[in-house]
């Protein structure tokens, strides 16, 4: 299987390629310019791994929560590809993106609570615990909520860790330190990556959970902002 994944979600801007459970990432971390990048960035992947769309079997995109630009973008971009390679899409949450990195690199972990940065004084949260396939599985819902509304992981099986990671520790400090207590560590460096999606995709396309480019859909959180029904 041969998947490529997109994510514009944050302030990184990466591309991903899953070959046969082989991973190769290219990212970088941005300021503004991810409409400038992603495309030439994708080309790029394509061409050093001597593939077309056309030989891909699906697309993955980090479909939120994230910044409403950035949303829009991946999105856009997503459905755009798919609809010309005839190829099926799947949306992967950039909270469970962030727990998923955790995952691969530390086995102690058993659950991770993700708080990305909201901008107006939010975070986006969510708790993941490692499922028996080694995958990131949403415990509860994620959320849009201020920092002092965000509450500390139950505790971890005995000879397992309870996490915290994302920017959003870094951006409000006090959420840190009032978590800190309850968490083995706080990694408050990581942002999603399209490595981590594609490898949360891959399951969702073994599994037949592909979608058509149009029914693909970002995912705000936040109440206010209008969803469109398709954005190509």
């Amino acid at each position: 299987m041969k998947l490529l994944a997109i994510d514009t979600a944050t302030e990184a801007c990466s591309v991903a390629l899953w070959r046969d459970g082989q991973v190769v990432l290219d990212a970088v971390e941005l300021t503004h310019g991810h409409a400038q990048r992603i495309l030439p960035m994708i080309d790029a992947l394509l061409r050093a791994q001597a593939l077309r769309l056309t030989d891909l079997d699906g697309i993955a995109v980090g479909r939120g929560p994230g910044g409403f630009t950035g949303l829009r973008l991946a999105v856009s971009v997503a459905q755009g590809l798919a609809l010309g390679a005839g190829l099926p899409t799947v949306g992967v949450s950039d909270l469970a993106a962030v727990a998923q990195a955790v995952f691969d690199r530390d086995a102690a972990v058993d659950q991770v609570l993700v708080c990305n940065d909201a901008r107006m004084k939010e975070v986006y949260t969510g708790l993941y615990r490692r499922g028996r396939d080694g995958l990131a599985w949403l415990d509860g819902d994620e959320r849009v909520a201020p920092p002092g509304a965000v509450t500390a992981p139950g505790r971890a099986a005995p000879g397992r860790a309870a996490v915290g990671a994302g920017r959003g520790f870094r951006a409000y400090p006090q959420l840190a330190e009032r978590l800190r207590a309850h968490l083995e560590y706080i990694d408050d460096a990581l942002l999603p990556d399209a490595g981590s999606i594609v490898r949360l995709a891959a399951a969702s396309f073994a599994a037949g959970e592909g979608v058509m480019a149009d029914a693909l859909q970002p995912v705000y959180l936040r109440d206010n902002v209008a969803v469109a029904k398709s954005l190509v």
